[in-house]
């Protein structure tokens, strides 16, 4: 074999290793292509890129990008209130800045409704409440828009609590006819004081008490993957700590706009909350919850 061919086959058997090192270390979400869902797209590697990952942004919102073999995959978090239809994303190459675009698709997809009749004192929030509760949005979305550089550990999440996972992502209450807000995020619900575990290693990015969320955590782990832990009845970390997976963060409660104790479990990506069941195993794979140390 000459020595060109031998150096061809060098790099094709180090680009096959690249690609089994990212896999085992970084799984992907499993891919949804519906509102409140995830798309992988596949984006071709060109001599261009001269090793540097594109920059890639859906909606305006910057969208982390992966290395895998020979391409790139763009991993876009799709909000619940994205329109059905034609999408795309938007691509600059690194090494000589062109721009191209790549469409997919969202598929429709119909979420679980619940309609109440209640007392309108039930349901309708105080002067000081709405301006709370905006206030605190706007609170979030800053803490959202975070974008650390680094690429997340993994992409596979460990269950935060043992429980039984709830379907409610995405579900919708109609009071009285009116619609409120889809639900974000996974509620498990356990006892109160239930230790509640970091799903992956990140840095802590905000604490706090919100009106709908109680006692929360929002752990960055890179690249624009946020967790969002809510209703804790104590938080054991602060903003700028850097965590490990499995470790304890606080406990959970039933704090803040709740019937009961619980956990509510948010996974955002690129600013869109998405359902956290595609970063999870499915139950019966679930990782042990013992805990890295603290």
């Amino acid at each position: 074999m000459s020595a060109a061919r031998r150096l061809a086959w060098l790099a094709f058997w180090a680009a096959v290793a690249g690609y089994a090192s990212l896999t085992n270390a970084t799984t992907l979400p499993r891919s949804s292509q519906v509102p409140g869902g995830v798309a992988v797209l596949s984006i071709p590697a060109l001599p261009e890129d001269q090793g540097s990952a594109p920059t890639v942004s859906y909606d305006g919102k910057p969208v982390m990008v992966l290395k895998s073999a020979d391409r790139w995959l763009a991993i876009v978090g799709i909000a619940l209130s994205a329109t059905p239809g034609s999408a795309a994303i938007a691509i600059q190459r690194a090494g000589s800045g062109t721009q191209q675009r790549l469409e997919f698709q969202i598929a429709p997809k119909q979420y679980a409704e619940q309609h109440l009749s209640v007392a309108p004192a039930l349901v309708n929030l105080s002067e000081a409440d709405l301006e709370r509760s905006a206030r605190e949005q706007t609170r979030l979305q800053d803490a959202l828009a975070s974008f650390d550089e680094r690429p997340p550990a993994t992409l596979q999440l460990r269950p935060p609590v043992d429980g039984v996972r709830s379907n409610s992502f995405g579900s919708r209450r109609f009071f009285n006819n009116e619609a409120r807000n889809p639900h974000s995020g996974m509620d498990i619900p356990v006892p109160m004081g239930t230790p509640v575990r970091a799903a992956a290693d990140g840095t802590v990015i905000d604490t706090g008490n919100y009106f709908f969320s109680g006692n929360a955590v929002l752990i960055d782990h890179g690249e624009g993957l946020i967790t969002m832990y809510g209703h804790l009845s104590a938080i054991g970390v602060h903003a700028g700590q850097s965590v490990r997976a499995g470790a304890i963060i606080a406990r959970s409660g039933a704090t803040g706009r709740v019937t009961g104790p619980h956990l509510h479990f948010g996974v955002a990506l690129n600013r869109a909350y998405v359902d956290p069941a595609l970063f999870l195993p499915s139950p019966s794979h679930a990782p042990s919850a013992r805990p890295a140390p603290p």
